[in-house]
């Protein structure tokens, strides 16, 4: 049976498709740079939505004429503002979030990226949620599910098995954001970064594994574009580091001795870790039962690109971010916990 949902936030009440509850005294900050409007409509459609409900700031780094174009859609719709140019660092996004954040008045702040795509009953369950924690990191899954896309929910799979997942929104309290001096925008996982910042602060998470928010999926070309920038981010992370470095000579120690029953005995492994996190929680209304036969294949990705992340760590000095290169996936909890803290 699928797992209870204590606030029925499990359920996938598509925007639009119930009546429009009570405005959530909330804010929902999306931090935005554009290189081309393709999917200006269907934003545009998505923030028209969530204005009958949440206060909505987009920090819109595009180029000027872009900038302009939104500017026009959005108008009535959200409070459409550039980065601070006070900031400086090499995330944009991150300087898009503390723009966003400072720029609320409301103690409950929804960060997500523009692929992200709540219903209700998530920006309730989020609310309650922020009421008694400083951060919430609810669970992304795709839809539509290309095969891009379902090669990426091994990923997901084996994540939600061994602990919870990297989505691409999370949920802070604002009074905590700003009393931890914000965080890093010199850093590539800037998520991981501001978890673990809040973490350093002593501030409290939680990780509903039932908490399922939908996330479109990247076109084919822009995910074939993050493969080596994404296991870039196990550099902060070296058990994960490790495990993907360990696949490529494993591999090779195993067809070399033509242990081909060790072989596919290690896929099978995998495959049946990953079913556990899809079951996990009601996953199965979630993540269709083909996606744990993905995981051997991730595995297998990110153990050849896990090798080209940290040769471009030592070779060129970092992974390539738009036009500059970024040297530091995250800063360990530690550090974090010893940096000054603002008064």
């Amino acid at each position: 049976m699928p797992a209870v949902d204590p606030i029925g936030a499990g359920r996938d009440a598509r925007h639009g498709a119930s009546t429009p509850p009570a405005r959530l005294p909330m804010a929902y900050v999306l931090p935005l740079r554009w290189h081309t409007d393709t999917g200006l409509p269907e934003l545009t459609d998505y923030l028209r939505w969530l204005a009958g409900r949440v206060e909505v700031l987009v920090v819109d780094g595009s180029a000027p004429h872009l900038y302009g174009r939104h500017a026009e859609a959005w108008r009535g719709l959200a409070r459409h503002l550039p980065p601070d140019p006070a900031d400086r660092g090499l995330n944009g996004k991150v300087i898009g979030v503390c723009t966003g954040v400072r720029a609320t008045r409301h103690e409950h702040v929804v960060i997500a990226d523009d692929d992200i795509r709540y219903d209700d009953a998530g920006l309730i369950a989020v609310h309650r949620l922020l009421g008694r924690v400083d951060l919430v990191r609810p669970q992304n899954y795709f839809d539509p599910l290309p095969w891009h896309a379902w090669w990426d929910t091994g990923r997901t799979l084996l994540n939600r098995a061994l602990g919870a997942d990297y989505p691409g929104t999370l949920a802070v309290r604002r009074s905590t954001f700003l009393a931890m001096g914000e965080y890093d925008p010199d850093v590539l996982f800037e998520n991981l970064e501001l978890i673990r910042t809040i973490r350093a602060y002593d501030g409290t998470e939680a990780t509903p594994a039932w908490l399922y928010v939908r996330r479109l999926p990247p076109d084919a070309a822009h995910f074939r574009s993050q493969r080596v920038r994404q296991a870039y981010d196990d550099l902060a992370q070296p058990t994960r580091l490790l495990t993907a470095l360990a696949v490529l000579p494993a591999l090779a120690a195993a067809v070399a001795a033509r242990r081909h029953a060790l072989l596919l005995a290690a896929a099978a492994g995998t495959v049946a870790l990953a079913e556990l996190g899809r079951r996990r929680a009601g996953g199965t209304a979630f993540f269709p039962p083909t996606t744990a036969l993905a995981a051997p294949i991730w595995l297998l990705e990110r153990g050849v690109c896990g090798w080209l992340a940290v040769a471009q760590r030592f070779l060129l000095g970092g992974v390539r971010y738009g036009n500059i290169r970024i040297r530091r996936a995250a800063h360990p909890t530690q550090t974090l916990k010893n940096r000054p803290r603002p008064h």
